[in-house]
């Protein structure tokens, strides 16, 4: 018999509005899959109750009753029950700090925990994602930036057509300014002062992928970082054309001992390695920052880098787009996550001290946290329609049995970071970061 499916409210950001769940994909598992199902109530998420409710779907205050509850963010420790099945981004795989306490609370009450992120296929591929959304409205919000910031300075640019991703009604709508935005560059062009104008994106993933697609609208072609290096030399470059760089691994790290590359070498022992990526930077008008990025690796953008940059003046490089959001990570001046409603800050290289808004002295930052929430109907489709198949198998699974005897699709089982409380094999090594 199945299990009671619950959809809970998110409540970590004001402004996160997403559903696991769309209310289409519920009016299926109840009616083809007959699964029940209570959605949490909830006054901003972009479904209205009464969506849920004509689906099909129970509306309650809590989910009490519920074995299987899908979130989006992570939730309060408060919020556990014993022995449930929590699905959700618990963002404890690289045992971050302030997500501790939340997987200890789960272990105590014998809870199983399956990490959408860690849902892939046989190659390392995630099945379910937010990513290409998140790439998507961090390129919107980039350019959006892009526009004020250029302005502060004292050039006007079809840029500052362009709004904040959460103020179009749907993507289709950003679309169609965005490619208005691109005639009028490609009829226009920019001002000369601007020349070459060069966006260089990092990674090449989902969130890359999703960026990229929205520069895809604009008049812009693709150089290497090679070629890079050499447009300024360039004579009569149009000013109609935007020039695009993806940088791949081999841009940003290089072997200390002789600067040589090796992708297995870089993977197991970046120790070995150190950031080339200074050489690129003054040549950019915007860096969009979508690659992974863990601590063991070399940064790609540092403060003491930026203070010396700047001290040579205001340099070419306008607005960093830091769309993976690492704090103190690759973009060592993201000092935090931001919010959808005040979603920028100008940091100074020389007090090293941010400030909110697109006025100052210094880089400007897009930062938010949560970017697929600022098209949150658009992206919670897409992710719904991932995962849809998947609720059914973890509805019947019988979670007492052991982890071995678990009837459950492989990505599923490969993400089932806790089983009755206990991290499983694969992710055995957090115990290291439970202890601190």
């Amino acid at each position: 018999m199945s299990k009671l499916i619950g959809i809970r409210h998110e409540d970590k950001y004001e402004m996160e509005r997403r559903a696991p769940l769309t209310p289409y994909h519920v009016e299926q598992l109840i009616n083809r899959k007959k699964l029940d199902i209570i959605v949490q109530t909830s006054p901003k998420r972009v479904f209205s109750d009464e969506e849920y409710l004509k689906a099909g779907a129970k509306i309650a205050d809590n989910l009490d009753e519920c074995c299987v509850i899908l979130g989006v963010k992570e939730i309060p420790e408060a919020f556990f029950k014993p022995d449930r099945t929590y699905v959700f981004f618990s963002h404890v795989i690289k045992g971050q700090p302030h997500n501790m306490p939340m997987l200890r609370r789960m272990m105590e009450l014998g809870c199983n925990l399956i990490d959408y992120e860690k849902i892939v296929d046989e190659q390392g591929r995630r099945l379910i994602f937010f990513g290409r959304y998140a790439g998507l409205a961090g390129m919107i919000n980039s350019l959006w930036s892009l526009g004020l910031r250029l302005r502060e300075y004292g050039y006007e640019t079809p840029f500052i057509k362009i709004k904040q991703a959460h103020k179009y009604a749907s993507l289709a709508e950003a679309r169609k300014a965005i490619s208005e935005v691109g005639i009028e560059i490609a009829s226009k062009g920019l001002p000369t002062e601007l020349q070459p104008f060069t966006i260089g994106f990092t990674g090449y993933g989902n969130v890359s992928q999703g960026a990229q697609e929205i520069l895809g609208l604009l008049p812009a072609i693709e150089i290497t970082p090679d070629e890079l290096l050499k447009l300024n030399r360039i004579q009569d470059l149009p000013q109609n054309l935007i020039y695009k760089i993806v940088f791949h691994k081999e841009h940003l790290s290089a072997r200390i001992i002789d600067n040589g590359f090796d992708l297995h070498e870089y993977h197991t022992n970046p120790e070995r390695y150190h950031s080339i990526f200074e050489q690129y930077i003054p040549h950019l008008s915007m860096l969009v920052n979508g690659m992974y990025w863990d601590t063991k690796y070399p940064r790609i953008v540092t403060k003491d880098y930026l203070a010396k940059l700047f001290s040579q003046g205001r340099p070419k490089l306008t607005v960093i787009g830091d769309i993976t959001c690492d704090v103190d990570g690759s973009i060592e001046i993201t000092h935090k996550g931001t919010e959808i409603d005040d979603p920028i800050f100008v940091y100074n290289p020389f007090t090293r001290k941010p400030t909110m808004g697109y006025k100052g002295e210094g880089m400007l930052v897009m930062a938010v946290d949560i970017l697929p929430s600022e098209l949150p109907r658009d992206a919670s489709n897409a992710f719904s329609d991932a995962l849809l198949n998947y609720i059914k198998p973890i509805a019947d699974c019988d979670f007492k049995e052991s982890y071995d005897d678990l009837d459950l699709p492989r990505p599923i089982k490969k993400a089932l970071i806790l089983h009755n409380g206990q991290l499983t094999n694969d992710y055995k090594y957090i115990e290291k970061y439970l202890n601190k």
